[in-house]
């Protein structure tokens, strides 16, 4: 396997710049189609904040829903996606409907590439919902089948905040996926990936793009495409100063993407050839609960405890999906806390990636812990009575079954993540807080990345400021701005829509060849930038 990150300057047919699930989405095809590809990652390491994911990819009407016998359709997902969206940017709409069956077949094909149907359900009670879901997972992967390129696959988020490598067994959900688009892509032998390069202007002539200029270790390089760039390396969320340019809450310390990989630097380098640009103010939220070296855990799938906000009061069904709940949390009082009880013995009663240490917590004061609710509530500042009377009134919630507040565990959804086996009442989202000593967590808005970005068309195709395509300009992922607007409709759909859009991205920039056939596979050579001493 060969260093590539020495290589200088080169000249491909497509560049792919980025390595989440979109980015080598589009590398695999553009490289089953039989086109000389590379894909730039600006770190040592691949899969961005897609090998932290979960790793869902909502993709209506394919195979693996057949497979799996749950009556989904594309016409089902079209009413979904109109209740919640409406009909604006509708070619994009149905761009994504119409590609998402033929794309699942096609990674199909390829016997590196595995998806099995996993229950969660959709996020809004609208027509076309999917009670238990829709979306699909890849399936776990066997390290051996990766050999040499193990190292290069990011491991999770807790693993590699703590710069360790990955743990033995499979390779499970994001880790997967990219592990398995890696694989396939390798194996056509028309994928190189260079890994620390950091793409930081575009190349144009006559008007056209025909490379980038990216920052290696070694000094400046340019890599040209004859075919075309396809950006797909995420937002901008780990930049404080475009987040606040474009208003958007929240802050980089709290964001999930890797530290580092993700501070709009494809976003300002198309502006200034004059792309355009839509929903900068947007991200894909979710509920963070402060960690002790500043960051932020997601926190989902909540199994007991209540949010309370500076004036002590609950303000949402705490079971709200993440992104819904994220929204409420940018418009509350702060400070704002998730309550709970020593029902599990002091841990967090939700999950957190990275999971919560609550020795650490404490210590560091991101956690506060009180024998009784009127002390807890003088140490995290919230009045005493409003405090004490919130509870109670959800402990009398919890003993009838029904929250008349906030309607929590009336949904799926709400109930996906609960164990009735914690619930001694009738409805297992109601857990009574009455089992002292009592904790409250700090809570913080986060995020998975921002969601708007480059404006493009049906084809994936990079608009300028007069709506017209940028010949040789392309945007997947949270690099462009999503179709679904200020929307999150189900679980995966980040991921789902950026491996459409790379996929149909790729299509567009080989229109003008001929003899290229598509899932051709063979052939070529493929070099595989590995950093040194990983293990």
């Amino acid at each position: 396997m060969r260093d590539g990150r020495s290589e200088g300057d080169a000249t491909h047919d497509v560049i792919v710049v980025g390595s989440g699930a979109g980015a080598m989405t589009g590398a695999l095809v553009a490289a089953a189609d039989g086109l000389d590809t590379v894909v730039l990652e600006r770190t040592a390491l691949l899969g961005g904040t897609s090998a932290y994911s979960g790793a869902a990819c909502w993709l209506p009407g394919t195979q693996v829903q057949e497979r799996a016998d749950l009556g989904d359709s594309t016409e089902a997902a079209r009413a979904y996606l109109r209740a919640l969206v409406g009909d604006a940017g509708a070619d994009r709409r149905e761009a994504f409907l119409r590609h998402a069956p033929e794309l699942v077949a096609r990674l199909e094909r390829d016997p590196a590439v595995e998806f099995e149907w996993s229950a969660f359900p959709d996020y809004f009670a609208a027509s076309g919902r999917m009670d238990a879901g829709r979306s699909f997972m890849p399936r776990d992967l066997p390290p051996e089948l990766l050999g040499d390129l193990l190292p290069l696959v990011r491991p999770s988020v807790d693993r590699d905040r703590a710069g360790r490598g990955h743990p033995d067994g499979p390779l499970i959900a994001g880790r997967a996926l990219i592990g398995r688009l890696l694989l396939a892509a390798t194996r056509t032998g028309n994928a190189t990936v260079r890994t620390e390069h950091r793409v930081t202007g575009l190349v144009t002539e006559n008007g056209r793009v025909t490379g980038v200029e990216a920052e290696t270790p070694h000094g400046t390089v340019t890599v040209r495409a004859r075919r075309g760039v396809l950006l797909a390396a995420g937002g901008f969320e780990g930049d404080d100063a475009l987040r606040a340019e474009h208003g958007v809450p929240g802050g980089a310390a709290w964001t999930m993407a890797p530290r580092g990989a993700t501070t709009g630097d494809l976003l300002r380098a198309a502006v200034r050839i004059g792309a355009a640009t839509d929903l900068m103010d947007e991200a894909w939220w979710c509920p963070g609960t402060e960690r002790p070296d500043g960051t932020a855990a997601f926190t989902l799938g909540l199994r007991g405890g209540i949010f309370v906000d500076g004036s002590g009061r609950r303000f949402a069904n705490e079971s709200l999906p993440y992104d819904r709940m994220g929204r409420v949390l940018a418009t509350v009082q702060e400070p704002v806390h998730l309550v709970f009880d020593s029902r599990e013995g002091g841990a967090l009663p939700a999950i957190a990636l990275p999971p919560a240490d609550p020795a650490e917590n404490l210590a560091a004061g991101t956690w506060t812990r009180a024998d009784s609710l009127p002390e807890l509530a003088h140490r995290i500042g919230v009045p005493a009575d409003a405090l004490a009377d919130t509870v109670a009134r959800f402990n009398s919630h919890a003993a009838t079954g029904t929250d008349t507040d906030h309607h929590r565990g009336e949904d799926p959804y709400d109930r996906f993540f609960a164990d009735p086996r914690d619930a001694p009442g009738p409805n297992p989202c109601l857990v009574p807080l009455d089992r002292p000593p009592y904790y409250a967590a700090r809570l913080v808005l986060a995020d998975l990345g921002t969601k708007g970005g480059l404006r493009t068309d049906a084809h994936a195709r990079v608009l300028d400021t007069d709506d017209r395509p940028v010949p040789g300009l392309y945007a997947a992922g949270n690099t462009s701005a999503s179709f679904t607007g200020g929307v999150y409709p189900g679980p995966g759909v980040p991921i789902g829509s950026a491996m459409v859009f790379a996929s149909l991205a790729v299509r567009d920039m080989a229109l003008p060849a001929s003899g290229i056939s598509g899932g051709a596979l063979g052939g070529g050579r493929s070099t595989v930038t590995a950093p040194p001493g990983q293990d």
